[in-house]
């Protein structure tokens, strides 16, 4: 006999569920089963409570002073240009379901907000402003503080929220990283008092790596490295992104390309800057080269031994790469080998023969360019 199916609670069982919860933890009656709350949503309680707050405390949704607000707002400049066309699209896909969006630095603060915000409703005025404080240390457990603090997308619902006040609201929150891995902020979608999307986790969090490239690709390059895994097609929202000065240095990267290269974040001032070359077991100059012959995407060597399929753009041609990518037919990916002789011959044919030159420029022997452009090599 085959097993019963485990019946999920719907979002409408999950209240008392929800709860139960607050009274095992906040009301310190113990729990005798697994509580029906996320991991984290118990970390943020605990948090709370070790700091004095009590759940039956009034939430002020207190503003941080003009000044403060200024600043939080200057320094968060690139940030919101480069949220706002994917808050746009956001707001398309949430149509019809009362939920907004707001934007936040690091510490919480309100930078920004966009869609159907009732401002007749009190509830959703107080939070939509720009320069309230929405971190944890200040209206308890929410999507926004513990998207900020466990540095993950994260979904919350009514009595989840630390203080009781706040059981109106429904939110989902990722947390936005900068070109160098650094937290900058967050983005959160609200609802109050409105039906239970738990899909909307994924929603924010794919628009959350949507503005983070846009952040990215808004600051000065020499050349972008669009990455994706062989069989993949380059040109995707998927993509790992990493950029390049004119000299191979590594500029700035998403959040897949991080992980496609086991990058950590690099935020320590005065660090040394990483080099392309300490990343791909290649001639960094051949991905500049491949860019300017407008060549297709090539499979390049990791230092690991793994391989990634890189299509090399210059600014201009990712700018009409991203123009385009909607109608534009997947290109097949060239062989490095082919790429390799193409810009050996190229070499050879700017110094006029000169095999020796074309090898110090390209930081190879003169062995190899006689043997991949096949002829003999001199003794």
């Amino acid at each position: 006999m085959s097993p019963l199916p485990v019946l999920r609670p719907t979002p409408v069982d999950r209240l008392p569920l929800i709860e139960q919860a607050r009274r095992a933890v906040l009301g310190h009656e113990g729990a005798l089963a697994p509580l029906a709350i996320a991991p984290w949503i118990e970390r943020s309680w605990r948090r709370c409570l070790s700091s004095g707050q009590a759940p039956q405390q009034a939430v002020g949704f207190e503003a941080v002073s003009a000044q403060a607000a200024r600043r939080a707002q200057e320094a968060s400049r690139p940030l919101v240009l480069a949220a706002r066309p994917v808050l746009d699209q956001l707001m398309r896909a949430m149509a019809g379901t009362r939920y907004f969006a707001i934007l936040t630095d690091a510490q919480g603060i309100v930078v920004d907000v966009n869609g159907p915000i009732d401002r007749g409703d009190r509830r959703a005025d107080l939070i939509a402003r720009v320069g309230v404080d929405l971190s944890e240390r200040a209206v308890g457990t929410t999507a926004i503080g513990a998207a900020l603090t466990e540095l993950q997308p994260v979904w919350l619902h009514r009595g989840e929220h630390f203080f009781a006040a706040n059981s109106v609201y429904s939110c989902a929150g990722a947390p936005l990283f900068g070109p160098h891995g650094d937290c900058v902020g967050m983005l959160d979608l609200t609802g109050v008092e409105a039906p239970e999307r738990p899909e909307f986790k994924h929603l924010v969090t794919r628009s959350a790596r949507s503005i983070e490239n846009q952040l990215l690709l808004g600051r000065p390059h020499a050349l972008l490295l669009r990455l994706s895994w062989p069989g993949g097609t380059a040109g995707g929202d998927s993509d790992g992104l990493l950029t390049l000065d004119a000299e191979g240095r590594v500029l700035g990267s998403n959040l897949a390309a991080r992980q496609m290269l086991s990058l950590s974040p690099r935020t320590a001032e005065g660090a040394p800057p990483l080099h392309c070359a300490d990343l791909f077991a290649l001639p960094w100059q051949m991905l500049f080269d491949g860019a300017r012959q407008a060549a297709a995407a090539l499979e390049a060597p990791l230092w690991s031994g793994l391989r990634l399929q890189v299509l090399p753009l210059t600014r201009e041609a990712a700018l009409a790469h991203d123009r385009h990518r909607a109608v534009a037919a997947p290109v097949a990916p060239m062989q490095l080998k082919d790429l390799e002789t193409a810009l050996i011959r190229k070499a050879v044919d700017q110094t006029r023969g000169n095999v020796a030159e074309a090898a110090r420029a390209l930081g190879i022997s003169r062995a190899t360019v006689y043997r991949k452009i096949g002829r003999p090599g001199r003794r």
